[in-house]
């Protein structure tokens, strides 16, 4: 069974279909010894390289698309090498035969939650392009004060240094004097976006907690420094969320299916308001309510 060869590299990791395409045209890459040409299709045995660099693969039908939720801590660095020597968010990730995980989206050094892993390098390119728009969600603790006119200011849209910005939802859930806790979403992945809203106004982040990403939840009680597969169910809804189709032999096996069975953990449903809107249900409304709930906070 053959394959496009710009999806092939597309899934690996490497990059978009369309920087593929760029780096074919550009004769960077090779099937069996030959440069390849843009419309190539390359099947399982061939040998594929790029820039002289062999590039292990597998044929869509033969690879299981996995994905893995990861509980980032404050302090590790979303590359897989550092010159300095700092910890890697792939230190502790399960180790992959012949394949390689492809981080969705980032987190800076001092912020924390949720990070998405999988073997597909097109969904993880899909779900971080910004014209997919998938929602990122973020539990933050704010120091100021937040007045409505600032509010609607950053739901309205500001402009910063690289363009105008906005959330696209902001709700106060909790926390008390200068230190407000708040829920927001933002549909793009820019770097220190959300922090940068806030210092727009006048006001420092102090915790930032990544809680969602599309349709994956930060599981409640899943530890920083963790992680765990998710099933077929869960993949195949993130599949849909940006238009690619489900695949056979999906989901969870081997080690990664025991380790999660013994978690006995599933991604919480996303909704609006998420844990603390709960927690105030329920009649607490004071206090650090995320580490309440069960997540481990850092101070960034």
């Amino acid at each position: 069974m053959s394959e496009k060869l710009q999806k092939v590299l597309a899934r690996v990791g490497l990059g978009s279909r369309r920087h593929m395409e760029e780096a074919i045209s550009q004769g960077r890459v090779s099937i069996n010894g030959r440069i390849a040409q843009l419309g190539e299709r390359i099947e399982a045995g061939d040998e594929l390289r790029v820039d002289g660099r062999p590039v292990p693969f597998t044929v869509e039908e033969e690879t299981k698309r996995r994905v893995l939720i990861y509980y980032k801590p404050e302090g590790e660095i979303c590359s897989r090498h550092d010159p300095e020597g700092r910890p890697s968010v792939f230190d502790r990730l399960p180790p992959l035969r012949g394949d390689r995980w492809v981080m969705v989206g980032r987190l800076d050094i001092n912020s924390t939650g949720l990070l998405l892993f999988t073997n597909d390098g097109e969904l993880a390119n899909r779900l971080m392009h910004p014209s997919n728009e998938v929602e990122r969600e973020y539990a933050v603790r704010v120091m100021g004060e937040v007045t409505p006119g600032i509010r609607q200011q950053l739901i309205d849209g500001v402009q910063l240094e690289d363009g105008p910005a906005k959330f696209e939802s902001f709700f106060e859930v909790g926390g008390e004097g200068i230190n407000r806790w708040y829920q927001v979403v933002v549909k793009e992945g820019r770097n220190r976006e959300v922090r940068r809203l806030f210092e727009s106004q006048g006001l420092r982040v102090s915790r930032l907690l990544r809680i969602r990403y599309g349709t994956v939840s930060l599981p409640r009680h899943l530890h920083t420094g963790r992680w765990m597969e998710l099933d077929k169910e869960e993949i195949d809804g993130l599949t849909a969320l940006v238009k690619l189709k489900p695949r056979t032999g999906t989901g969870l096996y081997g080690l990664a299916k025991r380790r999660a069975e013994r978690m006995q953990d599933k991604p919480l449903p996303a909704r609006r308001g998420g844990y603390l809107r709960q927690q105030r249900r329920d009649g607490n409304s004071k206090g650090d309510a995320y580490s309440d709930q069960g997540y481990e906070q850092e101070e960034v």
